[in-house]
C-alpha cells in the first residue's frame, strides 16, 4: 500500500509519503526543493553518479514511521543540501524547515 498525505511543520506543507513493502517500509517527506528519507536513500548516488543535478537530499535510519523521521538525526546529507545548512546529526524537521 502507498499512502501520501500532506504534512504541516510550522505553517510550512510537505508531502509524507509511505510505501509499505514486505518487512519493511519506504519513508520519504519531500516539498518542491528537496526531501529526507529512510535508510533506503543511496546518497552516494546521488553525490557521485548524479552529482550534475545537485538534489537537496538527507537520510536517517532506524526509522519506521513518517514521525519517526521527523526527529531523527540524518544519518547522511547530499553535498548540495549542506547549502542550505544541512549537517550530518541535523533533526529531519529542522533540515525540512531549511527548505521551506
Amino acid at each position: 500500500m502507498i499512502t501520501i498525505n500532506p504534512l504541516e511543520l510550522d505553517g510550512v506543507f510537505f508531502t509524507a509519503i509511505k510505501v509499505e513493502l514486505p518487512k519493511t517500509n519506504l519513508l520519504m517527506i519531500s516539498n518542491e526543493v528537496g526531501y529526507i528519507m529512510c535508510g533506503a536513500l543511496d546518497v552516494d548516488v546521488l553525490n557521485d553518479v548524479l552529482k550534475d543535478r545537485k538534489v537537496i537530499a538527507g537520510r536517517a535510519v532506524g526509522v519506521k514511521t513518517i514521525d519517526d523521521l521527523l526527529h531523527a538525526p540524518l544519518e547522511k546529507v547530499t553535498d548540495a543540501s549542506k547549502e542550505y545548512g544541512w549537517e550530518p546529526g541535523i533533526i529531519g524537521k529542522e533540515a525540512l524547515l531549511k527548505i521551506s
